[in-house]
């Protein structure tokens, strides 16, 4: 089954105000994640994975271990990520839920305890990769970083919010300020009820 790339939840235009471009949205979404869409789609015709699930293409072709993960995952892995990344922003209201935020302060001892750790993992990640908010399997909140497209299925947890630090996720608003672009999208753009129905 091929991949389908989703419309974006809103216009390229919603998130203009808050600091993620029209311009960016157009590259992002219509080039960049349609790329993994379309490599993704022609990788897999004719194999064992053409009728699986997307979370199990993403299980089942990750290779531990590996410095460079193989064509179908790295495509399907990003297609993934971005599935949730266009999925925890928006337009909005930006007042964290209450059980979201006890979650948070008990994990972290604050929400901007967690936000700080957050977007160090983020900054600390060296090249291309992702920042993640997930939930382990005995149900503890961890901030996490992967490198290129690896996300969090693989190490069976659940993401509940995930930042894109390949350059072409910012380069056009923040130029190489990443940690600026980091906080701006934990100040600005998550959409925390779409974290919180995650949880």
């Amino acid at each position: 089954m091929a991949f389908t790339l989703p419309d974006l939840p809103y216009s390229h235009d919603a998130l203009a105000d808050l600091g993620m471009s029209r311009e960016t949205l157009e590259f992002h979404h219509d080039i960049h994640h349609k790329a993994y869409v379309d490599n993704g789609s022609k990788l897999i015709a004719g194999t064992e994975w053409e009728n699986k699930s997307l979370e199990e293409i993403v299980k089942g072709t990750y290779q531990p271990g590996a410095v460079a993960q193989n064509g179908i995952f790295n495509n399907a892995s990003q297609h993934w990520n971005h599935n949730l990344f266009w999925e925890v922003m928006g337009p909005g209201e930006k007042k964290i839920p209450g059980a979201l935020e006890k979650a948070l302060t008990e994990s972290f001892g604050s929400v901007d305890k967690f936000k700080e750790e957050f977007a160090a993992a983020g900054a600390g990640q060296f090249g291309s990769g992702w920042a993640w908010l997930v939930k382990d399997a005995s149900g503890a909140l961890k901030v996490t970083k992967t490198e290129n497209g690896v996300n969090p299925l693989v190490f069976d947890q659940t993401a509940l919010l995930g930042v894109d630090v390949w350059e072409h996720s910012y380069y056009i608003d923040f130029r190489n300020k990443r940690p600026a672009y980091l906080s701006n999208f934990l100040d600005k753009l998550v959409n925390w009820e779409a974290v919180a129905a995650k949880l």
